[in-house]
């Protein structure tokens, strides 16, 4: 299978280069520097190398880098902000600070100044389009035998190339939606340059993992955590193809989930697949787990460790599994594992990723961990899944335990189900549900006066969320109209007793996240 490997520098638009690529047809690997050898480059036998952009300066001592080698194999590279300058550094050339202490962030102009692979049916020599940039260090001279393309005002060096070795640089932000035609630029690349042949689908990625769990699993035996999710339900789908009966899969009602969640999971999936499921009503030992916890990441790690155990006391009773299989997303990961090591930072622990136990005693799968949510979605479409279980909104592993900060208390769950159920019946009822990306209400570890029939009243304050995202890296807040909003906070407090005050969440991600926890 053709493949381009994708040089994690740290950046934090380096996912999004993977998703653009993937979205050209070829599949897109992103490994961190640290593990990036001559050899390792030599047995993967990439098509293409993408250097990430990062927040380090290249002529720091502690910054990242690759061996001076990697540009000898004969392989394509372009190089994307710090991967620019990095391969400006290595080859001779110079980076350095701004005199003035100024970078250019933001939106910039970019200035076609000659012909280039990476402009091919774009632009014309004299064209002026809008980029995105965010850097602060600047290339003051290119390598021997490389060639300027593009300027900006902040950066005279934005796309530069040695077209006869297929080496490019680009200062700008191709990856981001505010670079017009960036997706054509990376496109460009991979089959102009790298001359892929464009022909990565998600059939053949379904193909391909069947063959691999068969290859992984061979005779034993697995139990898979479903949640009723589209994640959980395509592995499900993808390990029954690939193992048949050695599968048996077991659904937790743990207290944390959506209200009426358990009854339409098993109703669902039985209805649909022929797959063995064991129900877990787990909801003491969760809520016992959780007595004592406040701070989100111990509640993430509770709740991972909580599973586990209970998915091996079940494994026990089936007797011989060896794997345990889960929904786990590239987002997941992303978000709870330092790609980069000391040069990017983990933002939180996922219940399947940062919050699992050291110790186990049984091995993981995790057949979607490399894919995006969009992908997972395509991936279940490839897999004739039912509507419902392809377009839900995504549900956090841990449950409603991450929308109630603070203790977590089973009135608390009650209280936010209700609430939950009104804005999600709200948003169908206005036909909204398939525009939003995830809708979900978060009750807040405060209370406030109000007055009901002429009484003082100190009730619970509630927030709801809705955003609008393509992968769940991004994601922008869902623009309800005012009326809308008055309307689903009047029906939450004459319905909900225990809530007195509704508020609205409008932040967009970064700089928050989608979930509160």
């Amino acid at each position: 299978m053709e493949r381009i490997l994708l040089v994690d520098f740290g950046g934090q638009f380096t996912q999004l280069i993977a998703r653009r690529i993937r979205e050209a047809g070829v599949f897109c690997e992103i490994y961190p520097f640290t593990t990036v050898s001559v050899s390792f480059v030599k047995k993967m036998s990439p098509k293409g190398i993408i250097l990430s952009g990062g927040p380090k300066s290249v002529y720091q001592k502690d910054s990242p880098r690759l061996p001076k080698e990697i540009f000898l194999l004969d392989i394509p590279i372009l190089g994307i902000c710090y991967g620019q300058q990095f391969l400006c550094h290595a080859l001779g050339g110079k980076v350095a600070s701004n005199p003035s202490g100024q970078g250019e962030f933001g939106r910039a102009q970019l200035n076609i100044v000659d012909r280039c692979a990476l402009f091919k049916g774009i632009w014309q020599v004299g064209d002026v389009t809008p980029v995105w940039m965010s850097h602060r260090d600047k290339i003051v001279r290119i390598p021997n035998f490389f060639s300027v393309f593009a300027t900006s005002t902040g950066a005279p060096y934005a796309c530069i190339a040695n077209e006869q070795k297929n080496i490019y640089g680009l200062q700008f932000h191709p990856e981001v939606v505010h670079t017009k035609f960036g997706e054509k630029i990376l496109q460009n690349f991979v089959a102009t340059v790298c001359r892929c042949d464009r022909k990565w689908t998600m059939k053949a990625f379904k193909e391909q993992t069947i063959k691999d769990l068969q290859n992984t699993v061979k005779d034993k035996k697995v139990v898979c955590a479903v949640s009723g999710g589209v994640d959980s339900t395509v592995v499900a789908v993808l390990l029954h193809l690939a193992i048949g009966d050695n599968l048996t899969c077991i659904f937790v009602d743990n207290g944390l989930l959506r209200r009426g969640e358990a009854q339409w999971v098993l109703e669902i999936f039985n209805k649909h697949y022929n797959i063995r499921l064991r129900h877990c009503n787990a909801q003491d030992m969760f809520f016992r787990a959780l007595s004592r916890a406040r701070d989100p990441e111990k509640k993430r790690k509770i709740i991972g460790e909580t599973f586990i155990r209970l998915f091996e006391r079940e494994a026990s009773k089936i007797g011989s599994v060896a794997f345990l299989a889960q929904g786990t997303l590239y987002p997941d990961v992303i978000e709870s594992v330092t790609f980069a090591r000391d040069h990017c930072v983990a933002i939180k622990s996922h219940h399947n990723v940062g919050g699992l136990p050291e110790k186990m005693h049984l091995a993981l799968i995790e057949p979607l961990k490399k894919l995006f949510k969009d992908e997972v979605r395509h991936l279940a479409r490839a897999l004739n899944l039912p509507r419902e279980f392809v377009y839900r909104h995504p549900f956090p592993g841990p449950g409603l335990a991450v929308r109630i900060p603070g203790i977590v208390t089973r009135k608390k769950c009650d209280i936010l189900r209700r609430i939950d159920d009104i804005f999600i019946d709200q948003i169908r009822s206005k036909a909204m549900y398939d525009k939003i990306w995830q809708a979900f209400a978060v009750l807040l570890p405060i209370k406030s006066v109000g007055v009901m029939g002429d009484a003082r009243t100190y009730h619970y304050a509630c927030s709801l969320r809705a955003v609008t995202s393509s992968d769940g890296m991004t994601a922008d807040v869902y623009p309800f109209d005012n009326a809308f909003l008055t309307e689903t906070a009047t029906r939450i407090i004459n319905e909900v007793s225990a809530v007195g005050r509704v508020l609205f969440d409008c932040t967009s991600k970064p700089p928050g996240t989608i979930e509160w926890e």
